[in-house]
């Protein structure tokens, strides 16, 4: 199992330039987790999109199930004290704190393009074109 951040999600259900590696990240491992709060960032993702026009509610809703089926119901919930303390080693936000805490508790990497997420967590982060 691999810990994936919303952007590895977003790239893999919609195109853009990262889609290919997360393809293959997919192939290589295709048991993926994420912490609850990805349903929330892929929604802000998606209503930010369709207000520019650049994806229709039909295709929000769809590449929504094609996220929620790659999960495979490997969703987490993490003590806001794990969170607290996680943000304030790694100088994270508490957003980013709860995919790095549930990689770590998990005993598993995370798989991300935030680069802060990246820098700051190097023991447990990973890029996907890097796996």
């Amino acid at each position: 199992m691999i810990i994936v951040d919303t952007n590895v999600l977003i790239y893999l259900v919609l195109k853009g330039k990262f889609s290919e590696a997360c393809g293959k990240l997919f192939l290589k491992d295709s048991d993926w987790a994420a912490p609850r709060l990805w349903r929330d960032e892929i929604t802000n993702v998606f209503a930010l999109y369709e207000r520019k026009s650049l994806l229709s509610r039909e295709s929000a809703i769809l590449a929504f199930k094609d996220a929620e089926s790659l999960l495979n119901g490997n969703e987490f919930e993490l003590p806001f004290e794990r969170i607290l303390t996680v943000a304030l080693n790694t100088g994270c936000s508490g957003y980013d704190a709860q995919f790095i805490a549930l990689a770590e508790d998990l005993g598993t990497q995370l798989f991300t393009f935030d680069q802060k997420i990246l820098k700051n967590a190097k023991h447990i982060a990973r890029n996907p074109p890097d796996f």
